[in-house]
């Protein structure tokens, strides 16, 4: 590895830790690396929950989701495939596909990823908001990331 490039690293590393943890409804998010960071390329988060729940279904005009369980369970479906991951495992969800995920009852913890990055700003943004009281403010809100909501969260069908 060359000193410029492990320079680099240790600064994205550095800035990685800037960002204050936020309280998002009900769940707890650690933005990691933004779009600033990256050079738009990505933007990476993790997203733990003590509680059931997850974010209504949506569609990323601009951008693919992984998403990889590091703690406990996540079931997430992407264009109407649901598929159940377990400590380790990953999904993807591609531009433009209709997608969620719901963490169960035991709680657990995602890292995720977004490319290009950009929409990782969104928490901040309607971190204020409730859902689903303030539905059509983060439905105004999220039109501004690349996001639209599609239908209702798992747990709600």
């Amino acid at each position: 590895m060359t000193r410029s490039l492990i320079l680099t690293l240790v600064l994205t590393a550095s800035a990685a830790m800037a960002h204050e943890p936020l309280e998002w409804n009900g769940s707890k998010i650690q933005v990691l690396l933004d779009k600033e960071e990256t050079g738009g390329d990505m933007g990476m988060f993790t997203t733990q929950a003590m509680a059931p729940g997850g974010p209504p279904r949506h569609v990323h005009q601009d951008a693919g989701e992984a998403f990889v369980v590091l703690e406990g369970a996540a079931t997430i479906l992407v264009d109407g495939e649901t598929v159940m991951l377990e400590q380790g495992q990953a999904a993807f969800a591609p531009k433009g596909a209709d997608h969620t995920f719901r963490i169960p009852e035991a709680g657990g913890k995602l890292l995720v990823i977004v490319t290009p990055g950009g929409f990782e700003g969104f928490f901040e943004a309607t971190k204020h908001l409730k859902l689903p009281d303030e539905l059509d403010a983060f439905t105004k809100i999220s039109a501004e990331y690349g996001q639209i909501f599609t239908g209702p969260p798992l747990d709600a069908e």
